[in-house]
């Protein structure tokens, strides 16, 4: 938000010493902890708002003393100091530095991707222009002093700027509740006296690991270097042994190329760990947590002094537009936190794509440089066509995309099925069956999304006996009546929609059975006609749920035949592809999590007995399919609760699966445990899908709040994904897989419109060719 350019009233203290400062008449006195360019701009902005405000800041270093050397601010962060104060705007504006290109180094091929647009200055530049106007406004600065214990008692404000290692955050922790991450990259700050012509990233193959440079100029002669590896890569190459000195000769010589043999220098740089900050609350009283003190995001995105400067901007202008400092502080926050989540989860995408960057390096170049531009997620295939056609087509071209064909209407095969593009319907419940059997609903609700242009159609999970219902109200395979209810289905799939293909999930509920239908109570019991549960360990999903019975081996034996046997059902009914659903807390997946089996047999421990049963369901289901259709596995690759299945273990159980025949995996995570903590966020599933894809070598199914045709499109041209599944989507618009191709100008056999619908696809292209080209952040 930008700071207003007039006062309209001051804000009071409500904490503190309120008899002293909160008369009408007495100026606000405002402290600043921390001589950084968060803090100072805050200082600036509040003072020149109103110029009666009393505002100090402390600063425990010397005026000349920083770390790091550039800093990188966005066309909207200027946007915003332009309004706010014209004349810190034209002070930058004179040093800044600006660049368009986004070099890639890789395997000794450089990559050129062009229209980004940056701009740069060095961080000591910014200190001073940020010192000067602070003192044109009056405002003190307290250098080399440490700011007093008793400020939010003698000042009405207190802003703490004073870093990632907050000692004003760690006073009242109890209060803020903050939460440090630790990651798993050493990284350290340098600079070189030379002015790259890029913002560059090189990738060097050592015989200890990948080690990766990050640069970009910041002054007419100077530029910063980042160097950065894993925890293991650093031990290896031997860095914690060396001094300063040692190492920044080292990482000289390993990135020399794109040094041209310049030497790289220091300023006090030491290899250092990454920390993600996350605070609960940003203020208390009347102290308030601005930058590196209340958010960190990863150094790769460029965002920390961005998102000082940003807080600062809403900071001033909330204490310009409250009544009283509790409101501004609220409103502060409010407007504040879901832009620094949504930033902090950009970050955690782009820092953690670098630690698993081993996972990458033997894709085809080109695709390996539009994985690594479109890392954070922020970037996309669209966004980078706008502002590098050239780029992107080539891309393409090297992915095997036909002229004019977006990357998700390519087709994909999966063993004897070939899918007419990459787009799934993905299996939604829909609690609309009638004793197990499928009823026109089905026919319609399936019917029109395969009618919809997507590649494949999946059923909602179809459960293998009347038990293994999660509700009354699910479809099941364990009669012939429901099989014959399936195949009236798949006939007008076959017949109406030629090219679609169908799949079935085959699941059974384990001790999340015997529930009302969603819309009733999601997991709540029934009411009445309940019926017994069976699971992998006598634990209830939820403290009111029913407590499952421990199965017993002849109840295994028994499961694994009923499985085959709806698989056969399935086959005989038509289906092209069959699922079968170890996920989301139900019966197999139950087996599969260490937090929902509990057993001590052969069924029970470490993850190899834990993958005991559901690999003897699947060669169950697998010998009664026929061989030349495909099946996929859809697992939980995350519990999101301590103690759960890991990411590491998730890859484990998808290379189990395919070297058991699955064909591909379909990756969903948690609905484990009640207790579970998701980290929401835009296509938030996706990495632990890229993760098994790009580990294992199996074709994957994306899925999890992908929402647009760009999301698909990146997700599948960045090689993170194979085929895409969207389920909301789907439910808003049946034929949103047409209406994407309409959008995209695409017109192919891969997203052919039934004929009846025809005149329907000459509606006018909605223009995006001329829409603005939006910022890049990587």
């Amino acid at each position: 938000m930008d700071a207003p350019q007039g006062a309209r009233g001051t804000a009071r203290a409500t904490t503190g010493d309120p008899q002293s400062h909160t008369g009408p008449d007495h100026p606000l006195r405002v402290a600043v902890i921390g001589g950084g360019p968060g803090g100072l701009y805050a200082a600036a902005l509040l003072k020149r708002l109103d110029p009666t405000r009393d505002i100090t800041v402390w600063e425990r270093n010397a005026p000349d003393d920083t770390f790091g050397f550039g800093v990188v601010l966005s066309d909207e962060t200027l946007g915003g100091i332009e309004h706010a104060d014209p004349t810190v705007y034209r002070a930058l504006q004179r040093d800044f530095v600006r660049w368009d290109d986004i070099d890639i180094v890789h395997r000794g091929v450089r990559h050129t991707s062009g229209g980004h647009g940056f701009a740069a200055l060095g961080r000591r530049r910014l200190l001073e222009i940020l010192h000067t106007r602070c003192r044109d406004l009056g405002v003190r600065l307290r250098f080399r002093t440490e700011a007093p214990d008793d400020l939010p008692h003698t000042h009405d404000l207190v802003v703490a700027a004073d870093g990632i290692h907050s000692t004003t955050r760690e006073r009242y922790a109890d209060v803020f509740r903050p939460r440090a991450t630790a990651h798993r990259c050493r990284y350290i700050w340098l600079a070189t006296d030379f002015p790259l012509g890029s913002f560059r990233f090189d990738i060097a193959e050592t015989e200890h690991g990948v080690m990766q440079l990050h640069g970009y100029p910041y002054a007419p002669d100077a530029s910063t270097v980042i160097v950065e590896m894993r925890e293991e890569v650093w031990r290896a190459a031997g860095f914690g042994e060396l001094d300063e000195a040692e190492s920044i000769e080292r990482c000289a010589k390993i990135f020399a190329e794109t040094l041209h043999g310049r030497p790289l220098r220091s300023n006090n740089s030491t290899w250092t760990t990454f920390r993600t900050v996350v605070n609960e609350r940003w203020s208390h009283g009347n102290v308030v947590l601005l930058g590196d003190a209340a958010h960190t995001a990863h150094f790769s995105i460029g965002s920390g002094t961005k998102l000082a400067v940003e807080d600062a901007l809403a900071l001033a202008a909330c204490l310009e537009g409250q009544d009283s400092l509790p409101e501004a502080l609220a409103a502060y926050e409010a407007e504040r936190r879901p832009v620094v989540a949504s930033t902090q989860r950009a970050a955690r995408a782009s820092l953690e794509w670098f630690e698993d960057i081993a996972l990458y390096l033997d894709q085809p170049p080109r695709q390996f440089a539009f994985n690594l531009l479109t890392r954070s997620r922020r970037v996309t295939h669209d966004n980078l066509r706008l502002r590098d056609a050239h780029f992107t087509r080539a891309v393409e071209r090297e992915f095997g995309c036909p002229p004019g064909t977006p990357p998700m209407f390519t087709p994909f095969r999966l063993r004897g099925l070939t899918l007419r593009n990459r787009v799934v319907v993905s299996p939604m419940d829909m609690y609309s069956a009638a004793d197990g059997v499928p009823g026109d609903f089905h026919l319609v609700h399936l019917g029109a999304r395969a009618l919809g242009g997507a590649g494949l159609v999946m059923t909602e999970m179809v459960c293998v006996s009347a038990e293994g219902r999660i509700t009354p109200g699910c479809a099941g395979l364990y009669t012939g009546r429901q099989a014959e209810a399936w195949k009236r289905i798949t006939d007008f799939v076959h017949a109406q929609a030629p090219g679609t293909a169908i799949g079935v999930q085959l699941g059974h509920s384990g001790r999340k059975g015997s529930t009302k239908v969603m819309w009733e109570g999601m997991d709540e019991p029934l009411e009445e006609g309940n019926w017994p549960l069976v699971a992998a360990s006598a634990l209830p999903y939820k403290p009111f749920s029913q407590t499952p019975r421990e199965l017993s081996r002849a109840q295994l034996t028994d499961l694994r035949e009923q499985f085959a046997a709806a698989a056969g059902r399935a086959a005989r009914a038509g289906f092209d592809l069959l699922e079968l659903h170890c996920a989301h807390g139900y019966l197999l997946s139950g087996f599969l999590s260490p937090l929902t089996n509990r057993r001590t047999d052969a069924y029970g421990g470490s993850l190899d007995k834990r993958l005991r049963f559901p690999l003897e369901v699947f060669d169950a289901v697998r010998n009664a399919w026929p061989g030349e259709r495909p099946v996929t596995v859809r697992i939980s690759a995350t519990d999101w609760a301590e103690g759960g299945t890991s990411a590491e273990e998730a890859v484990e159980i998808a290379r189990a699966f395919a070297a058991h025949g699955a064909d591909a995996i379909d990756v969903s995570t948690g609905q484990v445990v009640a207790g579970e903590r998701p980290e929401f966020g835009r296509s938030y599933q996706t990495p632990f899908a890229d993760r098994i894809r790009n580990a294992t070598g199996v074709p994957v199914i994306a899925v999890g709040a992908i929402s647009s045709w760009d999301d698909v499109n990146s997700l599948i041209l960045a090689g993170r994904t194979d085929l895409c599944a969207l389920a909301r989507p789907h439910l808003y618009d049946p034929h949103w897989t047409l209406h994407a191709a309409a959008e995209q100008g695409y017109s192919g056999p891969a997203a052919p419109w039934p004929a009846p619908y025809g005149a329907g696809s000459r509606r006018p292209r909605t223009g995006r060719t001329d829409a603005p080209k939006p910022r890049l952040s990587l």
